[in-house]
């Protein structure tokens, strides 16, 4: 199998399948000498880790990350960082009947097509599971980034029909932890409660999308051609389970202004620097950071598992009425807020590297 790894210069490999005995990740160009803080690591775990509140998954797993290598005396070596995450709750006798079954918008049926064998326990590898592991190693990146100044804050901006309207500038980390869907507007996180509470009720599932600003980027990150930060960026965004689509800066919206509005404008601010008077590129001009803020928002589709009967197929061919069971979040995306955050990390600290060594 092929794609199991990301990044260029930091390059984190993953491993494992979601009701195996661990998951875990190696991650290979990580600098020496960086101070590595255990208990940030677990927050990062705690907020993606499944049953944190009533509106997640009720599975229960504490996502404690076990170094092997690369970690010595609370600092890292600068050789391979290996890693292992237990899977201690699973129920691989939830998904029996699903052995010979094609779950709708799942892929079950595209990876049996692909390789001839599937684990049909959660998805095997194909799981959200998986995104844990890039959570730890994203805590990791985080750590590098700060070094450097640079701040990456993600949040949820709307799930199904309810959108916010926060100021993504005022935006802040505790307004974002401050309720359990991890919407810093406090009127739209009650509405968007109440409207996923409700789906969970019916048996059925909604999507959303989380809105990410990464500030205190210098100048120069990214490549001009194949590798432009913003392709790498929507490369890890896509890359995330039921990710459906990307934007940044202006986006989509941007399409309908002239040119004359859109552009952003060069001027001296009042430190003498070179800056912009607006910021619809979204930080970013021919693939590489121009020092302002980066903002994107990805989108994602409603969870594909949910209770109310669906039709489907199983591997002779037969229609077969499809009632999952199981355990399995109405809205995932409340817990995929720090998974964006981790991808965008791990992407901005490749870079970032890339961009040290090529200025020397």
């Amino acid at each position: 199998m092929a794609g199991n790894s990301f990044g260029s210069f930091l390059k984190l490999t993953t491993f494992g399948e979601s009701h195996g005995p661990v998951i875990g990740g190696v991650i290979d160009g990580f600098p020496a000498g960086i101070d590595i803080d255990f208990a940030f690591i677990q927050k990062e775990m705690d907020r993606r880790r499944p049953g944190q509140s009533a509106i997640t998954t009720p599975r229960s797993e504490t996502d404690t990350v076990e170094f092997l290598s690369g970690v010595f005396e609370g600092k890292s070596l600068g050789s391979p960082i290996a890693f292992v995450i237990k899977n201690s709750d699973t129920r691989p006798e939830d998904y029996q009947a699903l052995k010979d079954v094609y779950r709708p918008s799942h892929a079950d049926f595209t990876w049996e097509q692909k390789y001839k064998l599937r684990d049909h326990r959660g998805g095997g590898r194909s799981s959200a599971r998986e995104t844990a592991v890039r959570v730890a190693a994203g805590a990791l990146a985080k750590m590098l980034l700060a070094k450097a100044g640079i701040e990456i804050i993600a949040w949820t901006s709307s799930i199904g029909p309810v959108e916010s309207a926060e100021n993504m500038e005022m935006v802040t980390p505790g307004a974002v932890e401050s309720n359990p869907v991890r919407c810093p507007d406090l009127a739209a996180a009650r509405k968007m409660m109440d409207y996923i509470e409700l789906l969970k009720s019916q048996g059925d599932s909604t999507g959303g999308v989380v809105s990410c600003l990464m500030k205190g980027i210098p100048p120069g990150l990214g490549e001009p051609v194949f590798d432009k930060l913003h392709a790498d960026l929507g490369k890890a965004m896509l890359s995330i389970n039921a990710v459906k689509g990307f934007e940044y800066g202006s986006g989509f919206a941007g399409t309908t202004m002239k040119g004359s509005d859109h552009n952003d404008a060069f001027v001296i601010d009042q430190t003498g620097a070179i800056s912009t008077l607006t910021n619809r590129s979204g930080g970013l001009l021919g693939g590489i950071s121009n020092g302002q803020p980066i903002y994107f928002r990805v989108a994602f589709k409603p969870v594909a598992t949910i209770a109310i009967e669906q039709k489907t197929v199983d591997k002779q061919g037969n229609s077969v009425a499809l009632k999952t069971h199981g355990r399995h979040d109405p809205c995932v995306v409340p817990r995929a807020v720090p998974i964006v955050e981790a991808m965008a990390a791990l992407t901005l600290a490749d870079h970032w590297l890339r961009h040290k060594i090529s200025a020397v």
